[in-house]
C-alpha cells in the first residue's frame, strides 16, 4: 500500500521529496535559523502551522455564517480578561 491510498493527518504519514522553489531572501533567513539540514523539518512545521491556520479561518468563517460576526466589544473584553490588560490593550502602539 503506497502513501497515496492513505489518508495521513499533517505531519504523520511517510515522507516524500518535492521541489520547492523559495525566494532567495526566504531561503537564507530559514537556513540561518536551522541550518542547511535544517531546511525541510523547517518547512514541514511552516506547512503545519498554515494548514492549522486555514482549518480556523474556515471554522470561524463557518461559525459566522451561523451566528454572525463576533461583536467588537466583547473580544476585546473577553481578550482583557485573558491577558490580564486594559480591553484596548492591544489599541495603543
Amino acid at each position: 500500500m503506497t502513501g497515496d491510498d492513505v489518508d495521513f493527518p499533517p505531519g504523520d504519514g511517510p515522507t516524500s521529496g518535492i521541489s520547492v522553489t523559495l525566494t532567495a531572501g526566504t531561503l537564507q533567513a530559514i537556513r540561518e535559523r536551522v541550518g542547511k539540514r535544517g531546511v525541510s523539518a523547517y518547512l514541514e512545521k511552516a506547512a503545519q502551522r498554515q494548514i492549522e491556520r486555514d482549518n480556523l479561518d474556515e471554522l470561524i468563517a463557518d461559525f459566522d455564517k451561523v451566528h454572525g460576526p463576533a461583536d467588537p466589544e466583547a473580544v476585546a473584553a473577553k481578550r482583557a480578561r485573558l491577558t490580564g490588560g486594559a480591553s484596548n490593550a492591544g489599541a495603543a502602539a
